[in-house]
C-alpha cells in the first residue's frame, strides 16, 4: 500500500505545472496610479488603473509599465535615468496604491516637475 501511495505522490508531483523562477507569489497586480499637480488652475488630479499578468487597465502603456515594475521587483522609483530636465518648478505628486503580485503596496512621492518624475519612475506614471 505504501508503494502505491509513493507512486501516486510521484505522479502528482511529475504532472504538476512548474512555477517559473521569476514568479513572485500567487496573486494579482492591480494598482490605482494617481498624479496630482498642486497649484494648477484646472483639475490637477489624474488617475488610471494598471493591471499586470496580463497587462491592462486604463494605463496607456500597460505592458511597458508592467515590464518595468517586474524588472525593479515592484519598486516604483529608481535612480535618475540621465535625461536632462529644466529647473522649472511645477510640482507633481505621484501615488500608487493596490496590490503587486497579491501583496499590498503604497507609494507616495513629490517631484519638482514631470520630467524629474519620469526620470525616476519611467513609464509607470506616464499617463
Amino acid at each position: 500500500m505504501s508503494n502505491l501511495i509513493a507512486a501516486l505522490t510521484g505522479a502528482v508531483i511529475a504532472l504538476s505545472p512548474a512555477v517559473p523562477a521569476h514568479h513572485h507569489g500567487a496573486g494579482t497586480t492591480s494598482l490605482q496610479l494617481t498624479l496630482t499637480h498642486p497649484g494648477r488652475n484646472a483639475s490637477g488630479t489624474h488617475a488610471v488603473t494598471l493591471t499586470c499578468d496580463p497587462p491592462g487597465g486604463r494605463h496607456p502603456e500597460a505592458a511597458r509599465a508592467c515590464s518595468e515594475l517586474a524588472g525593479s521587483g515592484g519598486k516604483f522609483a529608481h535612480a535618475p535615468d540621465g535625461r536632462m530636465c529644466t529647473d522649472v518648478y511645477a510640482p507633481v505628486v505621484a501615488e500608487a496604491k493596490g496590490r503587486w503580485h497579491g501583496n499590498p503596496v503604497s507609494f507616495h512621492a513629490h517631484y519638482a516637475n514631470d520630467c524629474v518624475m519620469h526620470s525616476r519612475t519611467g513609464t509607470v506614471f506616464a499617463f
